[in-house]
């Protein structure tokens, strides 16, 4: 077990349905098998991650298969390299890609995955996957000291400081992110100017890039429940008036570019 108390920092044993540290501090496990190590200091002031809404919008459409590439990209890359015991997910979602890469690596690791929205880490929970699921912030990660052999990070807030203290020396850490292209008809429809993502230079301090990945193909949106699904679980949902909103509504189906970039890093802080 290598979540700690984020109250102590200690480390925390499963009780029954509780998880203990030395120092007396107890969190119950919830109903659907996971922990809540998030405290209301560490969860910032604004909406604690994704909303029913966007969670579940993102697990109908990703179960229909229109990240499958992604996602079969990521488990390859996980078995290359992966090396040692320990897998965190680090922003994971409903658990969809925590899941797979679970199964990829088998009963012989063990497999964690934390996420700042508690009804995002419910839904992964609920997949009984043999993950263990945790409420926690990406900037305060709830784990111990280089207690990770990969860490895989998808479309998350990066925080290199907290992702190097909890990778070992030499561990591994994979990130997805969008590329240029991402979601671009989405965009077309949406906005009367609409941008290209920006990819920003892969050199991250106290991490050696190790090598990248370009993932892009077209989907084929057959349904205007799939387009408002997509919609729903990207923020442009939240970043778009009712006027802007309403110009999907008309679609009954809409081509659109799925563009990644899958980048594995190494980590060499403690050179």
């Amino acid at each position: 077990m290598i979540f700690t108390c984020p109250v102590c920092g200690k480390t925390l044993e499963t009780a029954g349905n509780s998880y203990k540290c030395d120092a007396g501090h107890s969190f119950d496990t919830a109903r659907s098998g996971y922990v809540n190590l998030l405290l209301s200091k560490h969860a910032g002031k604004t909406v604690h991650g994704d909303n029913k809404l966007m969670v579940r919008a993102r697990r109908e459409f990703l179960e229909k298969g229109y990240y499958q590439q992604l996602r079969d990209a990521l488990c390859k890359a996980v078995r290359e390299n992966f090396s040692g015991k320990v897998l965190l997910d680090a922003g994971c979602g409903e658990g969809y890609y925590t899941s797979a890469v679970a199964e990829t690596l088998g009963a012989a690791a063990e497999v964690y995955g934390i996420d700042i929205s508690k009804i995002a880490v419910e839904f992964a929970a609920k997949r009984r996957d043999g993950v263990h699921y945790a409420a926690g912030s990406v900037f305060h990660i709830p784990v111990a000291d280089a207690s990770c052999d990969v860490l895989i990070t998808l479309f998350s807030p990066y925080c290199g400081e907290e992702f190097r203290r909890v990778l070992r020396d030499g561990g591994v850490m994979i990130m997805a992110i969008p590329s240029t292209d991402h979601l671009w008809e989405l965009k077309q429809k949406i906005y009367d100017i609409p941008y290209k993502n920006e990819v920003k230079p892969y050199e991250l301090d106290g991490f050696s890039f190790v090598g990248r990945e370009h993932i892009s193909y077209v989907m084929e949106l057959a349904s205007q429940d799939d387009i408002q699904q997509l919609f729903s679980m990207t923020p442009y949902y939240y970043r778009t008036g009712q006027e802007q909103q309403k110009r999907l509504e008309t679609l009954g189906k809409l081509d659109v570019t799925a563009d990644f970039e899958l980048l594995i890093y190494k980590n060499d802080s403690k050179k």
